[in-house]
């Protein structure tokens, strides 16, 4: 049960992260790293440091 849990919001997560990356020129296949917690932390930091990048131009 638990293992299905944590399938649904690997999913959830991985979903939106492959349509979010691209607009912040992010390989679309970085979403993977959605499968490790720390892996989504990650990736929301990278969004992050390239949005405040683009809001400097």
């Amino acid at each position: 049960m638990q293992g299905l849990i944590w399938l649904a919001l690997v999913i959830a997560t991985i979903i939106p992260m492959v349509k979010i990356l691209p607009h912040f020129g992010i390989n679309k296949m970085w979403a993977a790293l959605c499968v490790i917690p720390l892996g989504l932390v990650i990736l929301l930091w990278m969004i992050a440091l390239r949005l405040q990048d683009m809001e400097k131009r």
